[in-house]
């Protein structure tokens, strides 16, 4: 009974932000033709949804702490709710813009409060199944916005479907304040700004955290990209398929991406167990695999798009598994920072990358029935140097300190 009263409220609200997050690449086409969006006002939209999340990460942190994860999830869904019904009415680019943020800021809490909860009322034992289980909620949100949106629109329009997730982003603020429990005595008081500021300075100067940082930030903002909306119109335009077959593609990608989700962080846990091997190289590893995929689509590769998609879905899961190994590298006590520092620095990157890529598809000419092959070339491609940098700084930060430890 404390399990369904505890997961099953976390669980609805996730679920309901990783389909905010991913229903722009089912919807894109329909945007497009009743507002006249180009690719670069597409990535834009798509993407303030990644820049308000992350704006709110830090103050959310003090928020859970004082007020609990009941209170701050609950009324932050209430701005999801308002969001979604601004998204729905809009006629403009701005007004889209304005409810997209607000969806945003107000699923912001989601994965984090369920996480700070579930530390609350489950033993540290349980918490690797009940944080995979959670993931596998945001996964089967993440479905929902593939082809049962693709089959939901047959019956009404991007707009009904958006007025629809308005109430019930609603009814889950309620299922929130309603049936998740409050730990008595758990909501801590407010720290100090001088030692809240202190602590986030030892993460941010520690070589330690900037050494896979910022490959994690873009192979997570990169997967975020592709999933979330460049990947149908890839499909589309690149590889020939039509709609209705891409939508079942980025389902089979979807179910891949939870499966990554959940298998990798049970191999993770048995590679540290019997080897003694951590969750930061086995994550850099599969990155690397997720980087050769995202190599292929720059080179136009569509002879088995299934395969291609479902490699991507798999590793692009793969950066999670950095928090788990900050967790064992860092204190404790910084350990909710570190969590939400690196988080912070997952969404910037998912908002630049994702807009960024709709920006370079618009430097070439698009059709009526799409754009540029070559655009997605370039796009991609630039991607693909971006995490090469990221993986490149990654070895040599570790070359270095193996040599200033023979120094000293």
């Amino acid at each position: 009974m404390l399990f369904a009263r505890v997961y099953l409220p976390l669980a609805l609200g996730y679920s309901i932000s990783y389909f905010f997050r991913n229903a722009n690449a089912i919807i894109e086409g329909d945007l497009v033709r009743e507002l006249g969006l180009g690719p670069a006002d597409l990535g834009l939209l798509t993407s303030v949804y990644f820049i308000s999340f992350a704006a709110f990460q830090l103050p959310l942190g003090v928020l859970l702490d004082r007020y609990g994860p009941r209170r701050t999830e609950a009324v932050l869904l209430l701005f999801a709710a308002l969001g979604a019904g601004i998204f729905s009415q809009s006629d403009s680019l701005s007004g889209l813009i304005v409810g997209r943020l607000l969806i945003g800021l107000g699923v912001s809490a989601c994965l984090m409060a369920a996480f700070k909860a579930y530390v609350l009322w489950f033993s540290n034992q349980r918490l690797p199944l009940i944080n995979g289980l959670q993931m596998v909620a945001g996964g089967l949100g993440a479905l929902g916005a593939t082809t049962p949106l693709q089959e939901a629109l047959s019956f009404t329009d991007w707009r009904g479907i958006f007025a629809g997730l308005a109430v019930i982003t609603l009814f889950a603020a309620i299922f929130v304040w309603l049936v998740l429990p409050e730990k008595e005595g758990a909501i801590e008081q407010q720290p100090e700004l001088k030692a809240q500021f202190k602590e986030i300075g030892i993460v941010v100067s520690s070589l330690v955290f900037w050494r896979i940082a910022p490959f994690a930030a873009i192979s997570s903002g990169a997967n975020m990209a592709i999933h979330g909306l460049w990947i149908k119109p890839w499909l589309r335009d690149v590889a020939g398929i039509d709609s209705d077959s891409a939508a079942q593609l980025l389902f089979a990608m979807t179910l891949a991406l939870i499966a990554g989700f959940l298998s990798l962080g049970i191999i993770a846990e048995r590679m540290s167990r019997l080897f003694d091997i951590r969750p930061i190289p086995i994550g850099v590893f599969c990155m690397f695999i997720f980087l050769f995929a995202q190599g292929a689509m720059v080179f136009g590769w569509s002879s088995s798009p299934l395969i291609l998609v479902v490699l991507l879905g798999f590793f692009g899961s793969s950066s999670i598994l950095i928090y788990a190994g900050y967790a064992q590298i860092f204190p404790k006590n910084l350990s909710g920072r570190v969590s939400t520092i690196l988080n912070l620095l997952v969404f910037v990157s998912a908002f630049f990358i994702q807009w960024g890529i709709g920006a370079i598809i618009e430097m070439w000419p698009s059709s009526g029935s799409g754009y540029d092959p070559q655009s997605y070339q370039a796009a991609i491609g630039v991607l693909v140097l971006l995490q090469s940098a990221g993986l490149f700084w990654y070895f040599l930060s570790k070359k270095l300190k193996q040599n200033q430890g023979l120094k000293n």
